[in-house]
Parts: structure tokens; C-alpha cells; sequence
């Protein structure tokens, strides 16, 4: 099979006709109405002029795993609530929680506001008042927390216009697609950072690194992508080969891991609830949640209800009738969550695993961030409510 090296991927010809083709596309069908690559009366920004950074730099964290469409309703409650950084730094990590609530992958949302906190603290106002906190270099950008090359380049292109590119999940599909590359894109990282950075169109970064991603995102999909529509048809390596959706090559994933998590809605005598906040790290770090945990090989899922609590909250409890079973995947693991109504009998709750733990009451869940999975356990508790039924346990 000779060397298990690859050839770093090169530009397939000219680059010229490259530009001229992606960017004639973009101009008459790109998405011209993102409202952070516009300014606030609507209008397109010229060559070289600059836009407001912060939009830009809210929108290019949000949309880290999420798509246009999911984002763009938060984007605008969010400017709403936190309209520039002095906003965001004086926010509780409370309202922050809560305004990113549904959007999912929650480090987000507490890495954008340690973000601004620290641009906050380190902006010198002139003596007008009116200090720059911006950066305008990748280094500036990537010391900020959460914030890598791609995003950052993204960031420079779209808010100041400056020639840096960009490598996110749909990039490294369109270059991979036109050089026809025989590898994962993940294993030659600097060479399609090379491309990226060769391609890129140094008069019009901010249109060409916009371009790129709509082509990746509206014709050169992950699968059946538009070749006929797309401005970079007769320069393609992966449509020549006659299969484009075979590239770009991946990896072998993993096999995801499958968990039971056995929960428990611990009522009061007051009718009272208790939810516990995470701890700050980790994927959903500083959401509140139903306590509960991981069901051991063997174990019936009320013991483990009945053991997760007295591990971690230091209480006992009566475990009664089933709730909602439901199931909710990640990027990395499949969950299937049983939630059962608790009693609760003995200890007074402690944070032992936790940040905190509260007793609120069923309408009161509403003020409290929670991921996504527990909304469903919120429905159905609300639904039993209505009902009249009572919340002890069966």
C-alpha cells in the first residue's frame, strides 16, 4: 500500500478563477440577511468596514455546533437581554443560564460570559470614554475562553474584514470535496489550514469566508449536496470522481455508550420539589437538574434512585410509581433517563455532589436553567399537577 502518509491537499488550479466563481455564486445567492454581518439599519457593509465585534462574537459561539436556524431566535433574546459587553459582564451566571437555555452545549454560554468579564476587566477607555476592547488578532481572540483558530478567524473576517480563515466542520467538507482528499480532514489539519488560507480572498475576506460556509451549508451538504448548483463544480476533484458524497473520508466512530440514569422528583409534605444545581465544569455545568445518577449492572432502578440520593444528596427517600421514562443523545453517549416520584423520609438535603440544592415549588421550576432532557420530566410533572393528581409517592 506504500507510505501511510497522505499529500497535503493542494489548490486544484488557478486560484483566481476559484475567488471569482464562489463569490459571483455568493452575490446572487448567499444569505444576505444574518443580522450580525449587517449593520443596525440593515445595510451590507462595505469593503473594509468595520462591524459591531460583539454581535459577531455572540453569534460565532452559538452557532459552535449549532446550526443558522436554531440560532438565530436566541441571538436576537440575547442582544435583547445583553445588548453590548458591559451587559454581559455585569449578568448573573444565573440570567445567562437561562436566556441559553435549549440551545445545548452549556460550557457556551459560561465561557462567553467569563469572555466578556475579562475583556471587560483588561479595555482601557479613552479619554472620551470610548476604550476598544477588541482584539484584532488571532492571538487576541483565542485567549478568550473557548474561542479557537476558526472561530476567531470567522470573528476578524466577519467584524473588521481582515484576511484570516476559517476551518469549521463545513469548510473542511468543501475542501475536501474539491481536492478529493483520500483521508479524514482531522488528520491533516495544517495542510487544509494551507487551503484555507490560500483560497481566501485577501480584497473580500469577510464575503469570501461567508461564502464558503453558505456553500457548505446550503449546496455542499453532508449528503446529497447540489453539484449543480454549485460555483465549483468544473474545479472539483470529488465530483470528477463521479462521488462527491463519499468524501470527505471519515474515521470509524467509536461505538457511543449507552447509560440508565435512574431520577428521582422528591416531594415534600408541602408539595415541594428538590432540584440540585451541577457543578461548574463539565458539559451542562451550572444547570439545576432532578438528582439522580448512573443504574449499576444488576440493579433495579428504584435502589438505584434510593442509592443515588443518599450518595449524593444525603437523603432518604421512599422511591414511588414511574414518572416518564425518555431518551436523549449527546455527542459522545446515549441516556436513558427513568424518572420516578420520590417521598422524601429522612437527612436534610446537602449539596454533596452538587453547588446547592432547593426545595421550590412545581410553578416555580420555570425560573431555574435546566437541559434539555429535564424539560420533558418539568411537562410531565406540570401535566400530573394540572391533573390534581398528588405528587407522593405511590
Amino acid at each position: 500500500m506504500g507510505s501511510s502518509r497522505t499529500r497535503s491537499p493542494q489548490v486544484p488550479g488557478p486560484i483566481e478563477p476559484l475567488r471569482a466563481h464562489l463569490l459571483d455564486w455568493w452575490e446572487r445567492d448567499g444569505r444576505h440577511h444574518i443580522p450580525w454581518k449587517l449593520h443596525p439599519d440593515g445595510s451590507r457593509p462595505g469593503p473594509g468596514e468595520p462591524l459591531a465585534a460583539y454581535g459577531v462574537w455572540v453569534a460565532e459561539v452559538m452557532l459552535q455546533q449549532t446550526q443558522l436556524a436554531v440560532v438565530l431566535p436566541y441571538w436576537h433574546r440575547w442582544m435583547a437581554a445583553f445588548p453590548d459587553l458591559d451587559a454581559l459582564a455585569a449578568a448573573s451566571e444565573h440570567e445567562v443560564l437561562m436566556l441559553w437555555q435549549g440551545l445545548g452545549y452549556y460550557a457556551r454560554a459560561r465561557r462567553l460570559h467569563a469572555g466578556a468579564r475579562q475583556l471587560h476587566a483588561t479595555s482601557q477607555p479613552s479619554p472620551q470614554g470610548t476604550g476598544d476592547p477588541w482584539p484584532r488578532t488571532l492571538e487576541g481572540w483565542m485567549a478568550l475562553p473557548g474561542i479557537g483558530r476558526s472561530t476567531a478567524g470567522s470573528i476578524l473576517s466577519s467584524a473588521f474584514d481582515r484576511p484570516f480563515a476559517i476551518l469549521d466542520g463545513n469548510v473542511q467538507r468543501v475542501l475536501a470535496r474539491l481536492v478529493a482528499h483520500p483521508a479524514p480532514p482531522k488528520r491533516e489539519l495544517a495542510g487544509f489550514w494551507r487551503l484555507s488560507e490560500t483560497l481566501l480572498d485577501p480584497q473580500r475576506p469577510r464575503a469570501f469566508n461567508q461564502a464558503l460556509m453558505d456553500l457548505g451549508a446550503g449546496v455542499c451538504t453532508p449528503r446529497q449536496p447540489s453539484c449543480g448548483a454549485c460555483p465549483w463544480q468544473a474545479h472539483c476533484a470529488a465530483y470528477a470522481a463521479g462521488d462527491p458524497g463519499r468524501f470527505p473520508v471519515k474515521d470509524t466512530p467509536p461505538p457511543v455508550p449507552f447509560q440508565v440514569i435512574g431520577v428521582g422528583v422528591v416531594s415534600d409534605a408541602a408539595g415541594r420539589v428538590l432540584i440540585d444545581q451541577r457543578l461548574p465544569e463539565g458539559l451542562l455545568g451550572g444547570l439545576w437538574e432532578f438528582p439522580g445518577g448512573k443504574q449499576e449492572p444488576g440493579e433495579a432502578i428504584e435502589a438505584t434512585i434510593q442509592r443515588e440520593l443518599r450518595e449524593e444528596l444525603a437523603i432518604e427517600v421512599t422511591v414511588g410509581e414511574e414518572l416518564i421514562t425518555l431518551e436523549h443523545a449527546y455527542s459522545h453517549k446515549r441516556l436513558r433517563f427513568v424518572v420516578h416520584l420520590c417521598r422524601w423520609l429522612a437527612g436534610e438535603p446537602q449539596p454533596l455532589a452538587s453547588q446547592q440544592v432547593r426545595w421550590v415549588t412545581p410553578d416555580e421550576l420555570a425560573s431555574y436553567p435546566f437541559p434539555a432532557a429535564n424539560a420533558r420530566i418539568i411537562a410531565a410533572l406540570e401535566a400530573r399537577v394540572a391533573a390534581g393528581s398528588s405528587l407522593a409517592a405511590g
